[in-house]
């Protein structure tokens, strides 16, 4: 059994838009990891992102927002909707909304990838 506070969790900026409250540091597991990103605005502010490793369950903790995807799906999504986003997926979201994300395998930059329009 492990605990990890929200005193122990980072803080990172990955844009102006986005603001991601890590526990994953000190949770220390390689497959699967948990954080909470605050969106304002589009993420990623332009182009599109992709996890190549990655599949993520997502929970809506507040507010609202779309899920776009690169092939032309989207979905509105409000407080309490829950989305899973598959490895690979090419998408950006946009809103104002306070999500938890589980991660499976955890999630390193590494497996992130920016895609221009």
């Amino acid at each position: 059994m492990k605990i990890v506070t929200e005193k122990q969790a980072k803080t990172f900026a990955y844009a102006s838009t986005s603001s991601v409250l890590d526990y994953s540091m000190d949770l220390n597991e390689k497959n699967l990891d948990f954080c909470i990103n605050t969106i304002t605005g589009r993420y990623p502010e332009k182009g599109y992102c992709s996890n190549l490793e990655c599949e993520e369950i997502c929970y809506i903790l507040d507010g609202n927002g779309e899920f776009h995807k690169k092939d032309g799906d989207s979905i509105k999504f409000n407080k309490g909707d829950i989305i899973f986003i598959n490895k690979k997926d090419i998408y950006y979201w946009i809103g104002n909304f306070k999500i938890a994300i589980v991660c499976t395998p955890a999630w390193s930059k590494e497996q992130c990838q920016l895609i221009d329009e």
